[in-house]
């Protein structure tokens, strides 16, 4: 099965960043969840642009892909990548043939899941005004298709197996015209999982496309050994020097074990962190 991770400098720059900032359990987890794909059989192209190309090619990541694609616009072909910070993945996923996975950097994957005609997506996650807001919050200007379902829950893409290019075509399409005609604002949340996860369910939902998910909603923090998401842990391993250091142990455990033709990594990544 074909996949991609994806990386834009875009989000950064406008924050008035001039250079690559990558934190050691990121780049841990970005070679980890490359290998352990191309482990279990499938190939990983890394969708970037010209920044994080020049960035990977020098910390000597390249291998860890199949290919790494400068494909993705500097400038996110117009979209503010303030708002849509994760904007480059819908543009990267647009320009991929189905089937295909899109996996986020920090998400690994240690067993397959089953592919098939269903959707497959990380999990689902409840509906919240401080989070996913009722469809008038955006303005009726930006209401893609009037009856899409607002009680669909959104679905989380942290993992994302899209079966056929027709949905894909679809979902992409929508995506990206609603962070091209929003307004600008200050809201980096609600806009950018309105575009990315609330508004893939309700193309599903519309298109009665099935779908699944590999975790359920519920029991996300449930011991279980089948995916690595380090998301909300970002935040605790730079406040825990200790659990940060746990963490990167059990990394470099991991690529000395299971791939240690990559023990170089280990070298390059613990440099960038001195």
């Amino acid at each position: 099965m074909n996949a991609i991770h994806i990386s834009s400098f875009a989000p950064s720059r406008a924050k008035g960043f001039e250079k690559v900032n990558a934190e050691d359990f990121d780049l841990y987890c970005t070679a980890l969840s490359a290998l352990q794909w191309r482990k279990l059989g499938g190939k990983i192209t890394m969708c970037c642009d010209s920044r994080y190309a020049e960035f990977y090619e020098q910390i000597g990541f390249a291998g860890i892909w199949n290919e790494i694609k400068c494909n993705i616009a500097d400038d996110l072909e117009g979209i503010n990548p303030k708002m849509f910070w994760a904007g480059a993945k819908i543009l990267a996923l647009r320009e991929q043939s189905a089937p295909i996975v899109m996996i986020d950097t920090d998400f690994i994957v240690w067993r397959l899941p089953e592919f098939g005609e269903e959707i497959i997506a990380a999990h689902r996650e409840e509906i919240s005004e401080e989070i996913y807001p009722s469809l008038s919050f955006f303005g009726a200007e930006n209401h893609i298709i009037p009856d899409f379902s607002e009680s669909v829950l959104p679905l989380n893409t942290a993992f994302l197996y899209l079966p056929d290019n027709d949905f894909k075509e679809f979902y992409t399409s929508q995506a990206i015209a609603f962070m091209k005609n929003a307004d600008d604002c200050d809201d980096y949340l609600k806009y950018m999982v309105f575009a990315e996860q609330r508004l893939l369910a309700m193309c599903a939902d519309h298109t009665k496309t099935p779908v699944k998910t590999l975790l359920d909603k519920d029991y996300l923090f449930f011991p279980q050994d089948s995916f690595t998401h380090l998301w909300g842990a970002k935040q605790a391993m730079r406040d825990d020097p200790e659990l940060r250091e746990e963490f990167l142990d059990r990394c470099r455990k991991r690529i000395q074990s299971d791939f240690p033709e990559y023990s170089y990594l280990i070298e390059k990544i613990e440099g960038i962190n001195r």
